[in-house]
């Protein structure tokens, strides 16, 4: 516990980041995010109204908090204008909250057009993108070709950095996908009409924070998508193009890693996953239409349904040390009520081994089975409780096997998507 913790993803994504980066949010003046862009999808349920957010931080609503988007966060103008506007209509102060990093890459209108003339080209091999253009803004990142937040202020430097990258996006787009060019033009004036709209809030985040740092005010690192996803660590080729990992936060914010006092990972009480790649406990029969079905199970991004599974144990002992995980929250528990028995994967067998901990790649997870243990379920409702003790035996079991077999306690427990639907045991900014 202290003032600067983590909060991540310790699945596939989809975990409810946002519910619980808001919770946190009542304790701390910062949120942060630091990698990924718009096609996160964090929901927030406060006293019944829904807020869907992609690219501005959780923390938003909450009056007294900075709210900032770091240089690891690709950033697509027209995406965070739509979001603003969204909020700034149900009277949220968005500009007065907001701060940005000019080393932010952009994400242009070639970028999207990319990503989805490659994911078309793939056909039924295609990884499963948002087509939102995040992976091709990230390789033009790393290849030291990205237009980014600072540069859309000097208009002969942004005109001859988007002309190096669209020469070469559309070449690519023309000549290998046959698909439409990109408008020169168009893209330059949208940039400067969206540069007086983004101007008075860009600011020198990793500085901001060094000062929140040294007056030790707490801030809250809010991850995007899941540990399963990360570029590095996750089942590649079917990941995210960006550091989902706790080490993510350091980079993608400018906080160095020994400032830090806290992870928590969220997890479902079961899993989920979207779009392709492996997935060991996915499960197709009943028990997966109720987790479906109960759970809700879209994306707030694409709006695609979720496949579902038994709770992963062996995929969470990976990304309990990728990340160094202090604490679990552990969420939609409400969703398991009704079931006669539950399962959690605590092994895979793979060529005839045993396996504690997944193997590397997506290829030798595809071979995997899963190994389970069945505990007994329950009949009671647990949505909306907010006392631990007031919960069933059997889900109380559950999850004191869960933490007992990934090593690590649960901190927080969710059974309901409003706020308040929560059990806090141990919170992670107490001092």
């Amino acid at each position: 516990m202290g003032k600067r913790v983590i909060v991540i993803g310790s699945q596939w994504g989809d975990e409810g980041k946002g519910k619980i980066v808001d919770l946190l949010t009542d304790r701390t003046r910062h949120v942060v995010r630091f990698q990924g862009g718009h096609n996160a999808g964090h929901t927030l349920v406060i006293g019944g109204e829904k807020t869907v957010l992609h690219l501005i931080p959780s923390g938003i609503l909450h009056e007294g908090v900075t709210c900032h988007i770091g240089n690891g966060v690709v950033l697509s103008p027209s995406a965070l204008l739509e979001e603003m506007a969204m909020l700034t209509e149900r009277g949220v102060p968005v500009a007065e909250r907001l701060k940005i990093s000019p080393a932010c890459p952009l994400i242009l209108d070639s970028h999207v057009a990319l990503d989805k003339a490659r994911e078309a080209a793939r056909g039924a091999a295609a990884i499963g993108t948002t087509g939102r253009g995040i992976g091709p803004a990230y390789e033009d990142k790393v290849a030291r070709r990205a237009v980014r937040v600072g540069d859309l202020f000097k208009r002969e430097m942004l005109a001859a950095k988007l002309g190096e990258a669209l020469d070469y996006h559309n070449f690519v787009l023309k000549n290998y996908f046959q698909a439409q060019p990109v408008d020169f033009q168009k893209q330059l004036d949208d940039c400067l009409a969206q540069a007086e709209a983004i101007g008075p809030m860009v600011a020198d985040v990793a500085e901001l924070l060094r000062q929140a740092y040294v007056a030790d005010e707490s801030i809250v690192f809010e991850g995007a998508q899941g540990a399963l996803l990360d570029v590095d660590h996750g089942t590649y080729p079917f990941v995210t193009s960006s550091n989902t990992t706790a080490g993510g936060a350091s980079t993608g914010s400018g906080v160095g890693p020994t400032c830090f006092d806290h992870v928590l990972g969220v997890v479902k009480a079961y899993t989920t996953r979207v779009g392709s790649g492996p997935f060991p406990t996915e499960l197709d029969d009943h028990y997966g239409r109720h987790l479906a079905e109960k759970g809700a199970e879209f994306g707030a991004t694409t709006g695609r349904a979720r496949r579902c599974g038994w709770f992963d144990a062996v995929g969470l002992r990976r990304a309990a040390f990728n990340n160094g995980l202090s604490g679990l929250c552990i969420t939609k528990l409400d969703v398991l009520d009704g079931l006669d028995a539950i399962r959690i994967c605590t092994g895979y067998r793979h060529n005839g081994q045993a396996l504690a901990v997944p193997p590397t790649g997506a290829e030798a997870l595809a071979d995997c089975e899963p190994v389970y243990e069945e505990m007994p379920g329950w009949s009671e409702a647990t949505s909306g409780l907010r006392d631990y003790d007031a919960l069933p035996t059997n889900a109380r079991a559950y999850l004191d096997r869960v933490a007992e077999i990934v090593g690590v306690p649960i901190d927080i427990i969710s059974t309901g998507p409003d706020r308040a639907d929560t059990i806090v045991l141990k919170h992670p900014l107490a001092d």
